[in-house]
């Protein structure tokens, strides 16, 4: 059994502003590590903290553990903040709270973010391609943002209807 479930759409836990983390303490280093394990397990490149029903402003990533010979490589980001965001790009994106679905979002390209890691340290990264997209992705849940709420108002109800499908049936079982 998973450490932590993940908190799955239309659950309203997704939909909140998280609060920023004010002191890094074991209880967040456990909860940082707790996802990246879930995060591996789904598997994963990113998993924000509202994800796994904890209401504050943390997410981890790992965008090259999945290519061959690549070792795990998890960064975590505590109250980050975009610094810098430019040109645009459009990535196939899915998400480990929206099951069963994938959908072209735009993104901007380039990206600089800075936030805290574990040790309270600054960390300030300039990403482009999927970094790019996954960092904006992650950031997007800390806010109460899905990918879904990027796409066309059709597409989305479409899912949306789709999805509630699929809840109804899961409980007749």
């Amino acid at each position: 059994m998973p450490l932590r479930e993940i908190v799955q759409f239309p659950d309203p836990r997704l939909k909140r502003v998280c609060e920023p983390v004010g002191e890094i303490t074991d209880a967040i280093r456990d909860l940082a590590r707790d996802m990246c394990e879930v995060m591996y397990d789904e598997p994963g490149i990113g998993l924000a903290a509202p994800q796994v029903g904890e209401s504050i402003r943390l997410f981890v990533i790992d965008t090259e553990w999945g290519e061959e010979g690549e070792e795990r490589c998890p960064q975590v980001m505590i109250n980050p903040e975009f610094t810098a965001q430019e040109g645009k790009l459009v990535w196939e994106e899915a998400c480990l709270s929206v099951p069963d679905y994938s959908a072209e979002v735009e993104r901007h390209a380039r990206v600089t973010i800075r936030a805290l890691d574990l040790d309270g340290k600054e960390i300030v990264e300039e990403a482009e391609g999927l970094r790019a997209v996954c960092l904006q992705h992650e950031f997007d849940h800390l806010d109460g943002t899905l990918f879904i709420d990027r796409i066309s108002r059709l597409k989305r109800s479409l899912y949306v209807k789709k999805r509630k499908k699929q809840l109804i049936e899961e409980s007749e079982d």
